[in-house]
């Protein structure tokens, strides 16, 4: 954890090290979030505030509620009020394709960050979602003692969630005694998964486990793991701080791959400014590490 802070903290540096505008030159940052009723993209929204003190840029934030259309309008706004850097966090890849076509036809650069976007993106930055779909349900696996009945709670059908269902069921098939039997959506949301996971379980009197593929599922998962009383085990993805206090509590909740979501927005920030500032070579994507987190480690754990 402390390499990656590290890592971040010195590409940022040597952005502005490589900047060749003038002191007084202040840079306009516009950064629309999928979401903002949600502690993993306020995080980012704060690393982005903190950043942009440092360089003395202007920020201008947007939610986009999960609405595409309205997404669209406060890139458009964000463009008319004269913004150099676009930090797109998109509610839909293809959907948004419009708007980075605008954003690039007034020289502005654009950086999408945790989920990519079509179109002319300069460079993407976001977790290695196969990685953490794989290392936790390796996890749920061996926690198992690799048998047993278990279960998928996906989520929204964009890509960083369907990489971790895809890493996912590559690490269950290493185990020749764990049988997948479903497969259900959750929308990546509490109350949602709450009664899919009742469902689950109620039809699948041999379940043994569970992986969601984000924590906000988990924590419904978890409320109707404990109300059936079944000794079912659970593992997810993203770091959430109440999905580490629940591991830290112990119970069927044993594991979550931890995201860097204050990482990738200031990953994000740098590569746009160094290719503000003249960079003529800049990685069209940037992967960031994931990292699980368990009983051991959840105590020291935070995003």
């Amino acid at each position: 954890m402390k390499h990656t802070k590290l890592l971040s903290a010195s590409l940022l540096t040597l952005a502005l090290a490589t900047s060749g505008a003038s002191a007084q030159e202040q840079i306009k940052i516009g950064m629309t979030f999928q979401e903002l009723n949600n502690p993993y993209f306020v995080s980012m929204q704060e690393a982005l505030n903190e950043a942009a003190a440092d360089l003395g840029a202007e920020v201008i934030v947007t939610d986009a509620a999960h609405d595409v259309a309205k997404q669209i309008s406060d890139v458009e706004d964000m463009l008319q009020q004269g913004i150099d850097i676009l930090l797109l966090n998109p509610t839909d890849t293809a959907g948004i394709e419009a708007a980075v076509h605008a954003a690039k036809a007034q020289d502005v650069i654009v950086v999408a960050v945790d989920a990519n976007a079509n179109g002319p993106v300069d460079t993407f930055v976001g977790s290695k979602n196969r990685d953490a779909g794989y290392m936790s349900c390796k996890y749920l696996g061996e926690a198992l003692g690799g048998e047993g009945e278990v279960a998928i709670l996906d989520g929204i059908p964009v890509v960083p969630i369907l990489q971790r269902v895809e890493g996912c069921k590559a690490a269950l098939e290493e185990f020749e005694g764990i049988n997948l039997v479903t497969t259900q959506n959750g929308r990546q949301d509490r109350s949602v998964a709450l009664g899919v996971v009742e469902n689950m379980i109620q039809s699948h009197p041999n379940l043994a486990g569970i992986f969601s593929v984000n924590d906000g599922g988990a924590m419904g998962a978890l409320a109707a793991i404990q109300g059936s009383g079944r000794d079912i085990k659970l593992t997810s993805v993203d770091g959430a701080p109440e999905a580490v206090q629940a591991i830290s509590e112990g119970g069927p909740f044993i594991e979550t791959t931890a995201q860097f979501p204050r990482d990738q927005v200031r990953v994000g920030l740098a590569m746009a400014l160094a290719q503000k500032w003249g960079a003529r070579v800049v990685p069209k994507e940037v992967p960031i590490d994931v990292m699980v987190v368990d009983a051991e480690n959840a105590a020291e754990f935070s995003w």
